[in-house]
């Protein structure tokens, strides 16, 4: 029992913790309440099978539900009847990508977006949903998304507010910043238990106090969504963005943990466990789910030791289910609201956008990004996002950078000349070193560049390119190099490749291209082909 015991009161508390938030995200989604329920109890289950991370919470995401529910809003003619089926059918696709991504080893893509995008979305993303759960708490739902729409909505509705709704909604977000004193307690559960008798002292009409309603179980079975072709291939291309963001936000949470207690972690099987959680939350109807911030980080504080403790919350968030759906359906939604915004809190702050305007590095990308999800909205500001990333990746990777190499002194050692005083050239011979690795589309201006330096230094013999960057090469490299060999050796100059990876060497062996062959090409060192040149 003392091994277990830690395990059992983490799960507990966790699941005091995950059965508000996915009530709260399943109406961000835009979809019915048992949708939250369903997908945190399938998350929470297969995760703690298939994971591998200790203190990993996967359930309802804000993130991933906003995003859900702002794809849902942007395919046309959706009414709520047909919501449901195209959110199981997102869910569904977004299982299968993860599981596409672990079986092609793509553990890694997560890093494909950039650090300040993630952070500027969120920022963004947080101001939305936040505004958003703001029109709940004073009674009415908002139909705009973007943030300056939201606020003129907000305003422009002020004569719907309701009073009852916004006290309620206030009184729980007070509640729970006094309940943060005590961090082991499940405070959102007990501001729901509380939220759940003011409802019931309200009485049946709750003084136009909107309420989570009626909760069936006769509904609950696994299928898959009968959509056509076309509505199926619509929502496979906003299933790509849906997935990305919660392995961004996934792989976020769980390799902090794993940092912090020296865990190792496998991504691929992270993609596998994901894949399948989502294919399971997607049959049974369910939200997105993923590994969030505040659940994981929350699991981690309440001290589990394994992944028992999300089998224990899944337990207990089936058994709420089974046994206190009539207490559920009295919760009223602006103490929804006011949990959504109160969980929120840390992601409205600028604290986390600090270090980059500190260093003076991707400040315009982090403005960029929160400027494109305020502006452009949720899911266009992903993809706006996603975009800038790209971008900023293929900026870098095609700049022709190279370094001139010289020998420090009489060692046998080649830096960049200037770095050091004793750097010297070598008399005769221009040695360039490209900083990025060689690639279809960055080859062809480092080697322009190249063969522009060598032309401006008519007293040099030979050229020595150190491609250490480069641990493989396309078709692209292969064709432009040997092109640029022929342009060298017509100039009646000397071309060598230096510190070549085997898999290069390998391929050029197989090219058998003019110029790249025997001497021309090798895996030593820069001095040692330096030497062989005399």
């Amino acid at each position: 029992m003392k091994r277990i015991g830690p395990d059992l009161v983490a799960g507990l508390s966790v699941a005091g913790l995950v059965l508000p938030e996915a009530l709260a995200y399943a109406g961000i989604a835009g979809v019915p309440p048992l949708a939250g329920l369903l997908a945190a109890i399938a998350g929470l289950l297969t995760y703690a099978l298939l994971g591998t991370s200790r203190y990993a919470i996967v359930a309802a995401t804000s993130s991933s539900a906003a995003v859900l529910a702002s794809a849902l809003h942007s395919l046309p003619g959706v009414n709520p009847g047909q919501a449901l089926q195209l959110a199981a059918a997102m869910v569904l696709l977004a299982g299968v990508l993860f599981l596409l991504c672990g079986a092609l080893r793509l553990g890694r893509m997560a890093q494909f977006i950039a650090r300040p995008v993630v952070r500027g979305f969120t920022l963004g993303l947080a101001l939305i949903i936040t505004a958003r759960q703001l029109a709940k708490l004073c009674g009415f739902h908002a139909a705009q998304s973007a943030l300056g729409p939201l606020l003129v909505e907000l305003y422009a509705r002020r004569g719907e507010w309701r009073e009852a709704s916004l006290l309620l909604g206030l009184g729980a977000l007070l509640l729970l910043a006094l309940l943060r004193r005590w961090p082991r307690l499940p405070g959102t559960f007990v501001v729901l238990v509380l939220g759940g008798a003011a409802a019931a002292m309200l009485g049946s009409n709750g003084n136009g106090v909107a309420l989570v309603g009626a909760i069936e179980l006769g509904t609950i079975q696994p299928r898959i969504p009968a959509l056509d072709f076309e509505t199926w291939l619509r929502t496979a291309e906003l299933a790509v963005a849906l997935m990305l963001i919660l392995f961004a936000e996934s792989y976020s949470s769980i390799r902090a943990c794993a940092l912090r207690h020296g865990d190792k972690l496998n991504v691929n099987r992270e993609l596998l466990a994901l894949g399948v959680a989502n294919l399971a939350a997607g049959l049974l109807q369910g939200v997105p789910v993923g590994a969030g911030y505040s659940a994981t980080a929350a699991n981690e504080s309440f001290g589990a030791r394994s992944r028992l403790a999300g089998c224990v919350a899944a337990l207990f968030v089936a058994a709420a289910l089974l046994l206190l759906r009539a207490w559920v359906a009295l919760i009223p939604e602006p103490v929804l609201a006011a949990i959504v915004i109160f969980a929120m809190r840390h992601a409205v702050s600028i604290e986390p956008l600090r270090p980059y305007l500190v260093w003076k590095r991707d400040r315009w990308v982090v403005v960029t990004a929160v400027a494109a999800v305020l502006l452009l909205g949720i899911l266009n500001g992903l993809l706006a996002g996603i975009a800038v990333s790209l971008v900023l990746l293929i900026r870098e990777l095609t700049q022709p950078r190279l370094t001139v190499l010289g020998r420090v002194g009489a060692s046998h050692d080649f830096i960049r000349i200037g770095a050091h005083p004793e750097v010297r050239p070598v008399p005769g011979l221009l040695i360039l070193r490209p900083e990025e690795p060689l690639f279809f589309a960055n080859v062809e201006a480092v080697l322009d560049h190249a063969a522009a330096q060598l032309e401006a230094a008519p007293a040099v013999r030979a050229l020595v390119l150190s491609l250490e960057e480069t641990p493989n090469i396309d078709g692209t490299c292969i064709e432009v190099l040997g092109q640029f060999a022929a342009q060298v050796t017509r100039g009646g100059r000397e071309l060598r490749l230096a510190r070549l990876k085997d898999p290069v060497l390998e391929v050029l062996a197989r090219a058998a291209l003019p110029g790249l062959g025997g001497a021309a090409v090798s895996g030593a060192s820069v001095d040692a082909v330096v030497a062989a040149l005399g």
